[in-house]
């Protein structure tokens, strides 16, 4: 069989990967190629955890392809000049890859494709971002009509198309760079095994309690599918088919609902992913103009004590020690810090975007820009400015017991919950009883609420 490059970006699996069953449709035995490229594993928005669970992840494929007697060649370098000795050393007269949406994917490739014999498939989302436009052809800003256009089109099936080989056809032996030692993140198992017996796992019963589960930071209601979404460890269309399956076994009306809502959240995922394709200057600064010169304050005290999980508000803090223990945080909590950093400390949401990108396992560049502009109020689609959340009643609402800060602040564990969520309001008294001392064993308040709520309005307001 002729030999062809299949290049492995975000599609770290065997199942329905689009890009190997080209290849293999046309003919080619598929020489799998990862390369380690430093203009993305050394930047602003690197995170070494990410890292860490993305070589865990290139391990466990390169065990599954040893499997069918295939290997994983990595490389490190600039893909055009890696991918250009490849070709030479190998004898290879193709490369197959599955399309990329982020600026920078978009520039590598299109160099690439220039000067090599570069083939592009669909695999990252469902639908391409070209595929979903408005009856004008222009591109959909608003996430409800491009919903309604996104569920318009056939699903195409998972799984469908030519088989894989078994045993692999026969490949050169080429030596490869090995793979850094990081730690791999401890509560995401590698390997796609691991990404399909979670999928089955939640979608055999959390599913359909998701619609009310998936706000409640004391409870595992989410399915924490997302590291192996970034990674193509699952393919999106995989996810949507199974969960599309869920949805035909619901037991009643409120279990539909709730599987409909996880479908609305992957619907989500492709809608950020088409605004970062069509409106790719996102990547560097607000969708909306007017809010692009907005009066941030510069305030790295404050930016710090955020950062740190140290704001003085518990489910802030609760939040941001989860992300730096764990390097995840449940998607309710994504929406309180950011309003806190944005709202609150009036600091700009691209010091929060940033920050979420060097410590998320499952950072990804359209969904993490997508979501803080939404709560910034800056981008498509987003919360108006007026919609600023209350942090203390988010707790309340969504840890109701304290279960989840407990976990987090052990410095707290003690209090009762009546005190829990703002414990500044507690009387001295209390506070010596206790053992919890507000401003010595936990910090005051970095801003009052309504102070910051007045503040951020009129900034606002005066940028319409």
């Amino acid at each position: 069989m002729p030999l062809a490059i299949w290049w492995i970006r975000r599609d770290l699996r065997l199942s329905d990967n689009a890009a190997l069953k080209a290849a293999l449709r046309d003919g080619f035995a598929p020489l799998p190629l990862f390369i380690l490229d430093p203009r993305l594993l050394d930047n602003h928005f690197t995170s070494p955890r990410r890292l860490g669970f993305l070589f865990a992840n290139l391990r466990a494929l390169a065990a599954d392809l040893e499997a069918r007697g295939a290997y994983l060649l990595v490389r490190r370098g600039d893909p055009l000049v890696v991918l250009r000795r490849v070709l030479a050393e190998s004898g290879a007269v193709r490369i197959y890859a599955e399309e990329d949406y982020t600026p920078y994917a978009r520039r590598r490739d299109a160099r690439v494709a220039r000067d090599l014999p570069l083939v592009q498939v669909l695999g990252l989302t469902v639908h391409h971002p070209t595929s979903v436009r408005k009856p004008d052809g222009s591109p959909y800003t608003v996430f409800t009509p491009f919903s309604k256009a996104w569920k318009a089109l056939p699903l195409p099936l998972a799984g469908a198309g030519t088989p894989l080989p078994t045993p692999w056809p026969s490949l050169p032996r080429l030596a490869g760079d090995p793979l850094p030692e990081i730690p791999p993140p401890a509560a995401f198992p590698a390997g796609e095994a691991a990404a399909q017996a979670r999928l089955r796992a939640f979608l055999a019963a959390a599913v359909y309690d998701y619609a009310e589960a998936r706000n409640r930071l004391d409870r595992d209601g989410t399915s924490r599918l997302s590291p192996y979404l970034r990674f193509g460890l699952l393919s999106a269309r995989q996810v949507v088919q199974a969960a599309q399956e869920a949805l035909t076994r619901a037991a009643d009306p409120a279990a539909r609902r709730s599987v409909e809502t996880f479908i609305n959240e992957l619907i989500w995922r492709e809608f950020y992913h088409s605004i970062l394709y069509h409106f790719p200057q996102v990547a560097r600064m607000a969708f909306r103009p007017d809010y692009r010169d907005l009066p941030w304050r510069t305030a790295p005290h404050d930016r710090q004590a955020w950062q740190e999980g140290r704001t003085g508000y518990p489910i802030v803090d609760a939040c941001m020690r989860q992300l730096r223990q764990e390097g995840w945080m449940h998607n309710r909590g994504r929406m309180i810090v950011a309003s806190f950093l944005v709202k609150d400390l009036l600091i700009n949401w691209q010091d929060g975007e940033r920050w979420f990108m060097q410590n998320l396992i499952d950072g990804d560049i359209a969904a993490n820009n997508g979501g803080w502009q939404w709560v910034a109020g800056t981008g498509t689609d987003a919360a108006p400015y007026f919609r600023l959340f209350n942090p203390v009643l988010q707790s309340r609402k969504f840890d109701p017991e304290g279960h989840f800060i407990r976990r987090y602040l052990p410095e707290l564990a003690v209090l009762p919950t009546e005190y829990l969520h703002a414990p500044w309001q507690m009387p001295r008294e209390v506070q010596e009883r206790f053992g919890v001392r507000i401003g010595r064993d936990y910090p005051a308040p970095l801003v009052d609420h309504e102070m910051a709520r007045a503040r951020a309005l009129a900034v606002f307001r005066r940028s319409e």
